[in-house]
């Protein structure tokens, strides 16, 4: 195993541990020990199924929490991020064991979605209802689409090469912080980064170990942010904790392979009515917001005699 591989496997068990101990220390409260149902583990479990077939995880996971009515849609980014630590550190041991990618790109690909993370965990954390509402609605329809289009073949089938040089390789560092800091609010890293990667001429298999290195480290970089501020359901979270690895190595170790153009339709259709539901929340509430305050306004100037 070369240095670089062991460096990343000892910075993921390092934020790991920190965000375990984290955890645990603030779950010592009685307040905070709400136990995840048999729904919750189920989420977790097909939805990070799918994602260890390459399928993703965040939008599907979106989509069932927004039909199921919990947990509040305010607490889903915080919950998708703190919940999948432990299936990020799943995934990052098992396929960079198993597949070759050159370490100098994997190393820099990883420390820039951290980086990304770490910043973007830091906005979503203190965002307002409406505004989650909106980005995450945009985010299931944007996913929505990648489906489709992957199904329907447009996406790029990438290269031969296990490792990037030059301005290919700045360009993939880059995209990879944007969808660091893009991931807290919702959007899954995996579909884009895949485009970008076979685009430069990556070998689609190598992207994998750098879609799950990123997601090893830096989830919970971004955790440790959701956990100060208590944004997010811990009993959902820990669903997904516990089921997610379930499902993870269930679909590694056992299935390996599916009819993924078909699930990937039936995903489709199901996060693009979970997106167009979360946008009509949106709107709602923005309609709530304005009513009264117009009313009010009008009111007061009213009264103030300005009518």
């Amino acid at each position: 195993m070369s240095s670089a591989k062991i460096g990343l496997f000892a910075a993921l068990a390092v934020f790991t541990a920190i965000f375990a101990l984290q955890w645990l220390r603030l779950a010592r409260d009685p307040r905070r020990r709400e136990r995840p149902t048999l729904s919750d583990l189920g989420i977790g479990l097909l939805t990070n199924f799918l994602d260890a077939l390459g399928i993703g995880s965040y939008a599907p996971t979106t989509a069932l929490y927004k039909f199921r009515g919990r947990p509040q849609d305010e607490l889903i980014p915080g919950t998708l991020n703190v919940g999948s630590v432990s299936v990020g550190f799943a995934e990052t041991v098992i396929f960079v064991t198993v597949v070759a990618v050159e370490p100098k790109l994997l190393v820099a690909m990883v420390a820039s979605a951290t980086a990304g993370a770490w910043l973007g965990a830091g906005v979503v954390s203190r965002m307002q209802r409406r505004a989650i509402q909106l980005f995450m609605g945009i985010a299931l329809l944007i996913a929505a689409v990648t489906f489709v289009v992957g199904n329907l073949g447009a996406f790029p089938v990438g290269g031969v090469a296990r490792g990037l040089a030059g301005w290919p390789f700045v360009v993939a560092v880059v995209a990879n912080f944007i969808f660091g800091a893009l991931n807290t609010i919702g959007i899954g890293w995996y579909a884009p980064s895949m485009v970008v990667l076979a685009l430069l001429g990556l070998n689609p298999i190598a992207a994998f170990p750098i879609m799950m290195a990123s997601g090893g480290i830096m989830l919970p970089v971004a955790g440790l942010r959701f956990l100060r501020t208590g944004r997010f359901a811990w009993g959902a979270a820990l669903g997904l904790t516990l089921g997610g690895v379930l499902g993870v190595l269930i679909a590694v170790f056992i299935v390996k392979s599916l009819p993924l153009r078909a699930l990937r339709w039936l995903v489709a259709t199901v996060v693009a009515y979970a997106a167009i539901v979360m946008l009509r929340s949106a709107h709602r509430g923005a309609a709530a917001a304005h009513g009264p305050a117009s009313e009010n306004l009008i009111s007061h100037d009213i009264k103030g005699g300005s009518l």
